[in-house]
């Protein structure tokens, strides 16, 4: 053999034995099993759900005999509804403004009580025509066109009595306006009237401030709270006075915070 072939078959067994490694180390491997890689997805904080534990509604009455607690009112921060007594010095001042500054403003009617005492101007009297009380009813609400309903300032004789309820509530209905009973007497038909006619309606639960010290005030507060836990919620009223408005300005604030709601009378209507 000569020198040439002895040259091509070494060139030969060369690529043999380099296609070998190659084959060798290129050969397919058994793959290594990868857990699949967990995509964590930072999810969206959860509101936690508000728990309210009862529903309050405060109405302060006897608006329109000054313009006093104008300042002290002001730094309530929390929904109050507020009855003005039509035909005083500020009455039609203190609706306006408070209005303005968005309390809910209902007009607290006088009506007659059982008891012997002054009265104020146009008292609606049971022995008062239905074409009179109309007339009273249409002025005053004239006046305030912005009121959401009427209450009764004393009216104890005329809560009473069915007649009158009924000419009052009719002229409720047809302003679409609610009636809200102080309830000064055990026997009032007023929440039977207003079922009959169609008017919506709502009873106080708890006076607020018949006795005008700080300390009792909170503790009939405290009452009107245990009221709005045990029932869903409570209507307590209150008066045009300093204390009042100063024991609310103090406490409106803890009650919110353990979790009860503040509203305006007219979203407890029924």
């Amino acid at each position: 053999m000569n020198r040439g072939y002895k040259i091509i078959i070494g060139i030969l067994a060369f690529i043999v034995i380099a296609q070998a490694f190659f084959i060798f180390f290129n050969r397919p491997r058994k793959t290594e099993e990868r857990k699949p890689i967990k995509v964590i997805v930072a999810e969206k904080p959860r509101k936690v759900p508000e728990t309210v534990k009862g529903t309050i509604a405060i109405v302060l009455d006897d608006w329109g005999y000054n313009l006093t607690n104008l300042p002290v009112i002001e730094q309530i921060p929390y929904p109050l509804t507020l009855s003005v007594l039509p035909n005083l010095a500020y009455s039609q001042k203190v609706a306006d403004l408070l209005h303005k500054r968005n309390f809910e403003i209902i007009l607290h009617c006088p009506m007659e009580p059982l008891q012997k005492m002054p009265l104020e101007k146009n008292t609606i009297l049971t022995t008062m025509d239905g074409q009179t009380i109309q007339k009273i009813i249409e002025i005053n609400v004239d006046n305030f066109p912005y009121i959401r309903g009427i209450s009764n300032h004393m009216g104890s004789r005329a809560t009473e009595d069915s007649r009158t309820m009924q000419i009052i509530l009719s002229e409720l209905k047809k302003r679409n306006l609610y009636f809200l009973d102080s309830v000064v007497t055990s026997g009032s038909v007023a929440g039977i009237e207003a079922a009959r006619t169609g008017v919506p309606f709502v009873k106080r639960d708890i006076f607020l401030d018949n006795q005008p010290e700080e300390s009792y005030i909170k503790q009939q507060l405290y009452k009107l709270v245990a009221h709005a836990h045990r029932y869903g919620y409570a209507v307590g009223i209150g008066h045009d006075r300093k204390s009042t408005m100063e024991v609310l300005k103090q406490v409106m604030p803890v009650i919110a915070k353990d979790g009860y709601k503040f509203v305006f009378l007219s979203e407890l209507v029924k």
